[in-house]
């Protein structure tokens, strides 16, 4: 097992991406601390898998959300090995709509809560003499889309974050690194929650012709977690089904059949 006795705090993990992380790092042996405000949800998954896994409502634009959910970690299981930055939120609107609520809010959760959460871990792992922060970006942190220029500045932001904690957390063997999902299929990119098949249709521009499952996402999360990418620093996947990888030219050789108008 890759995270035998690693302690864990995935923010986010009630469902979706950060729910698939849970699963899977139980699985592989981790203490796991489900950090949430779907605090119905977030029980539900614990009390599926056990004693290793426990739920604490989390707040992550609150430090004193964060600093629970640490000592909670501290209490239950000795420390913290491991924080996947998961909690997200995304809104659609035209730019020229944009509220200031809608901006702050977006902001807020999505990168100040990435920034505060890997603040209060860093006592805990410089404790254990080493440690991995998996911050969850998007595609939207590598290229840009419409109608949601909040959440794609988030994103951005992420990802800058995670390249100067980095360098600065490296030289204590506290490694930060970034996943870029897209076109995954969870209820904050989902939220009419359309059965597989149909929602596989918004993806026909994709090289992966479909639309990805969290724990293919998790899968990666996985990887930078464990000592599998003990040498990655700074270090940014992207899980996309190739939307990253650039743009067909449609009814040439080599493109999808798609017929437009």
């Amino acid at each position: 097992m890759k995270l035998k006795d690693k302690t864990a705090i995935i923010s986010g993990g009630s469902r979706g991406i950060g729910g698939a992380c849970v699963e899977l790092f139980a699985q592989e042996g981790a203490n796991v601390i489900i950090g949430d405000v779907l605090e119905a949800d977030g029980q539900a998954l614990a009390d599926k898998l056990g004693d290793k896994v426990v739920f604490k409502k989390l707040d992550v634009t609150q430090e004193d959300s964060w600093a629970d959910a640490v000592a909670t970690a501290e209490t239950q299981f000795g420390g913290v090995d491991i924080l996947v930055n998961c909690a997200g939120i995304l809104t659609f609107n035209h730019v020229a709509d944009l509220t200031a609520e809608e901006v702050r809010r977006t902001l807020d959760v999505n990168l100040y809560g990435t920034i505060i959460g890997t603040q209060a871990v860093i006592p805990p792992m410089r404790k254990r003499g080493a440690g991995s922060i998996v911050n969850i970006s998007s595609t939207d942190g590598l290229i840009g889309s419409n109608a949601h220029a909040a959440y794609i500045a988030s994103k951005w932001g992420v990802r800058g974050f995670t390249k100067a904690a980095a360098l600065e957390l490296g030289l204590e063997k506290i490694r930060v690194n970034s996943i870029h999902p897209g076109g995954v299929d969870t209820p904050l990119a989902n939220p009419m929650n359309e059965e597989r098949e149909e929602y596989n249709k918004r993806f026909v521009t994709f090289a992966a012709q479909r639309a990805c499952d969290p724990k293919e996402i998790a899968q990666g999360v996985l990887f930078f977690a464990s000592d599998d990418g003990s040498y990655c620093m700074g270090s940014e996947l992207a899980i996309d089904g190739g939307l990253t990888a650039g743009l067909y030219y449609y009814g040439h050789p080599g493109a999808p059949d798609i017929k437009f108008g």
